[in-house]
């Protein structure tokens, strides 16, 4: 009850939200070469310093202005004061009492951030694509306050290395404390740490899969009807498939070339992985018949027993398979008209096998994209962690999609984590999120469950000093 009573006084007897504006003018405030600017910013730090000394002095001396309060709360020391004092800074009242229940739940701090970027950390609707400033500033707090950050997304390595080196710093990003887990687990990047910086875990897949997602890449535009030739393009991923419009994203155009995209992806997948399942089938034919024709000293002919699986059904089949499996993507079929009349119980085995092996993603007026079913973000995750010699992660995991939904069930499932989701999250992200600690918070506004994060582990180490 002591934080509990010691948060309460903090809000109530002191004008916090004008010490958080003056933090926030002192974090943010862009360097400029004017005279005048630079006094009016040493005006508000001195400010600023003034209103934290008078939180230290008054827990310090102990002395309640408020009859609301307890008076019979312990005088603290200067350091205990300092915290609460910077807690009052960074973190509004309901953001303090959010992280002290968190804390009264798990007992644990967070010690690693796992993020997704697009539409959690930036948002197209609400931050034109770019990570707000407040932000970055955030993340760089976490970094000095020695909080590994595991960012985790979808997109290429080289394209998120070049953000955030721009909006981190070079020096962050090449610390030895950060690192990248992209193209949704394929691989993972944590420059500082020699052989172990590059991690492809893609080349543990089997040669089944690696042909059919080359495949795809090599089919998928040369095949592909002219508009969605002339208005998207494949993203640069390593291993992944990914399509992306050549129009605004988000836009109505945009999201027509997506949805045209998904219905051509899995055509061509279906086609592939048919044509694939053949080859692998008269290969492993041939070295049987020469097995037998090394013991019988006869040739045994053994392609009566493959598996022929027409391209145009097999395309049938994937569309079947990938809109029961998915709601999004049933929507998108049907509102093409391109849901077959099939029932999957009679589908080919041996497609429905490669197929359960490969995931479609869909992200409305964004991207279509492949990938792997064996290799997820909590792959790259687990990964990362290895890498950064994380034994025991307490983590807050940050995101919108079904890919980083996985992440989160792994982290609750092992006790080694919270999650947060913007409130215009899949329907399932919200469901989990709300299930658990509600921590939803505003398009665009990751940094509201950062202050939480921060205020949770300011109060945490207090509670260990005690």
């Amino acid at each position: 009850m002591e934080q509990y009573d010691r948060l309460y006084r903090l809000y109530a007897e002191f004008d916090t939200g004008r010490l958080r504006d003056h933090q926030a003018f002192v974090d943010l405030f862009p360097a400029l070469d004017s005279r005048v600017a630079l006094e009016h910013w040493e005006a508000v730090s001195e400010a600023l310093a003034e209103q934290k000394s008078a939180i230290v002095e008054s827990f310090v001396s102990d002395a309640p202005r408020s009859l609301a309060t307890r008076p019979d709360i312990a005088a603290t020391d200067n350091e205990t004061a300092a915290v609460y004092a910077e807690i009052a800074a960074r973190a509004s009242r309901d953001q303090a009492f959010t992280a002290l229940d968190l804390l009264t739940t798990y007992d644990r701090a967070v010690n690693v951030l796992v993020l997704d970027v697009d539409e959690t950390l930036r948002s197209a609707g609400s931050t034109d694509n770019e990570i707000p400033r407040e932000t970055l500033h955030l993340l760089t707090e976490f970094h000095e306050m020695g909080v590994p950050i595991v960012v985790c997304t979808g997109q290429t390595l080289e394209n998120v290395k070049g953000f955030l080196i721009q909006g981190l710093g070079s020096e962050l990003v090449h610390s030895g404390d950060c690192s990248i887990v992209y193209e949704s687990g394929n691989g993972v990047f944590t420059p500082g740490h020699g052989a172990d910086s590059k991690r492809l875990l893609y080349e543990t897949l089997d040669e089944t899969v690696v042909a059919i997602f080359e495949g795809v890449r090599s089919r998928l535009f040369r095949d592909a009807p002219a508009d969605l030739r002339r208005g998207s393009h494949l993203q640069g991923n390593e291993f992944n498939v990914t399509v992306k419009p050549n129009a605004a994203t988000g836009s109505d155009r945009a999201r027509e070339l997506i949805d045209d995209a998904l219905v051509h992806q899995i055509d061509v997948l279906g086609t592939v992985a048919a044509e694939q399942i053949a080859a692998n089938e008269a290969s492993d034919a041939a070295t049987n018949s020469s097995k037998n024709a090394s013991k019988n000293d006869a040739a045994v002919d053994s392609t009566d027993s493959i598996e022929s699986i027409d391209p145009t059904e097999a395309s049938e089949w994937a569309r079947a398979a990938y809109a029961a499996a998915d709601p999004e993507i049933r929507a998108v079929l049907d509102s093409r008209d391109a849901i077959p009349d099939r029932d999957l119980a009679n589908a080919p085995s041996s497609l429905t096998a490669v197929l359960e092996r490969i995931d479609v993603a869909y992200y409305e007026a964004d991207a279509a994209e492949l990938t792997s079913r064996e290799l997820t973000k909590p792959d790259g995750v687990a990964a990362a962690y290895d890498v950064l010699g994380i034994d025991d992660p307490f983590a807050l995991v940050m995101g919108d999609s079904k890919t980083d939904l996985r992440i989160m069930e792994w982290v609750g499932a092992e006790n080694a984590g919270i999650a947060a989701a913007p409130d215009h999250a899949s329907e399932d992200v919200l469901a989990h999120v709300h299930s658990t600690d509600e921590l939803v918070f505003d398009r665009g506004d990751a940094a509201d469950m950062l202050r939480i994060a921060y205020a949770l582990d300011r109060l945490a180490a207090l509670e260990a000093d005690e």
